[in-house]
């Protein structure tokens, strides 16, 4: 095997300038494969780390009928034993009561339809990070009576401002219309515009006495130490308590299942995609190696080199080629990786586009150990499928 290797190594650099250009081609399409993977894995980690710490959270609790039914009279029955339950429970690291209720947005300029959340102050900021996209005033810990919070989207489109006042009207829980207005203290932009434009905040003590006689509540968001006891916890709470529906943060949003599900199959596709163009390349010069030694692998196979070896001889050298450039390229790819994950890519040319669809503009890219354990298993693979057939043909040639 010493000796095949030896030979392979010499019989690549006889010409120097087409396998280096090979090694480039490698070297840099295997780069621009895995920052681009690097890249998508972090707008996927961001997007899906901001929903649940500032939203979803790992685990919620409704009414069975409130997510589809969304009527005011669907809210949960036994809040105190399930808040009792979860401060006893050491795997949760807090939670939130919410108040919610569509309802109407009315300025001077026009109505809009809108979700009115009624959150406790100190819960929600020990919960979630929503309180840290506050743009502009305060946020609902401020002494203003009736404090609302507005998307600064919404506020746009209303033309209002803070310390402007707005009307709001929902159903209560006599299925009665009731209408309040509300003195706007702040304005918030979170990574979505879309959910800038429908939903406002407001204290759940302010709303609570409009929505109900007693104290209600449609929502409790849980934040968990680890997110893998989330399945657990909400089995937990759907053995414990009846009439209520606990749900993971994959269950609450389909659309985060699938965004983790998509990092994974980005990476095999990509790269998949950048490996089957350079396998051609692979392919193209080694068939051309092969034309130009006809006589010599012949006079090989006359001396007595077994045709098995001469496999083997011709396989290597295209291992080799590819494994240097693999080396290569994926080591400057750690490197860009690494530098890129502290500074983060600026998207700001698309920052208005990228806001609409819930994409912070500015990515923070990263791939772990076994992504790229992967991608040098695909690089392997496909080097070896891409030199079989100059290989077998190298295996044909008649002795001199």
């Amino acid at each position: 095997m010493k000796v095949l290797l030896t030979i392979a190594w010499r019989n690549i650099w006889r010409h120097p300038g087409r396998s280096g250009v090979l090694i480039a081609a490698i070297v840099a399409g295997l780069w621009a494969g895995v920052v681009t993977v690097g890249t998508m894995n972090g707008m996927l980690d961001q997007r899906l780390n901001y929903l649940i710490e500032s939203e979803i959270t790992h685990v919620q609790v409704h009414h069975p009928e409130y997510r589809t039914e969304r009527r005011p009279t669907d809210y949960i029955q036994d809040y105190d034993a399930i808040t009792q339950h979860l401060e006893d429970d050491a795997r949760v690291m807090a939670f939130a009561g919410r108040i919610l209720a569509d309802g109407m947005l009315q300025t001077p300029v026009k109505a809009a339809g809108v979700q009115v959340r009624g959150v406790d102050v100190e819960s929600e900021r020990r919960t979630t990070t929503f309180h840290e996209n506050m743009t502009e005033g305060e946020y609902l810990d401020t002494d203003m009576r009736n404090a609302v919070i507005l998307g600064e989207a919404l506020a746009a489109e209303h033309n209002m401002r803070v310390g402007n006042r707005i009307v709001l009207t929902f159903e209560d829980t006599n299925n009665e219309l009731t209408s309040a207005a509300f003195n706007i203290s702040g304005l918030f932009r979170s990574a979505s515009t879309d959910y800038d434009e429908r939903n406002v905040f407001v204290r759940n003590s302010d709303l609570a006495s409009l929505i109900s006689d007693e104290p209600v509540f449609h929502e409790i968001a849980i934040m968990l130490h680890d997110v893998d006891d989330a399945r657990s916890v909400a089995d937990d709470l759907n053995q414990s308590f009846s009439g209520i529906e606990a749900q993971t943060w994959n269950q609450i949003s389909p659309e985060l299942s699938t965004i983790v599900e998509l990092g994974g199959v980005m990476l095999f596709i990509v790269t998949g995609i950048i490996m089957l163009a350079l396998a051609f390349g692979i392919l193209n010069t080694m068939l051309m190696a092969l034309f130009e030694r006809m006589q010599e692998i012949s006079m090989l196979l006359s001396i007595g080199m077994s045709r098995m070896r001469v496999f083997m001889m011709i396989m290597l050298e295209s291992v080799i080629i590819t494994l240097t450039g693999a080396a290569a390229g994926i080591g400057l790819a750690w490197l860009s990786i690494n530098w890129l994950s502290e500074r983060g890519v600026n998207f700001e040319m698309f920052a208005d586009g990228i806001a609409e669809l819930g994409w912070d503009h500015i990515v923070y890219p990263f791939l772990g150990t076994n992504e790229y354990v992967a991608i040098i298993s695909l690089v392997m693979v496909i080097a070896m499928l891409s030199s079989v057939w100059p290989a077998l043909k190298a295996t044909r040639i008649k002795t001199a």
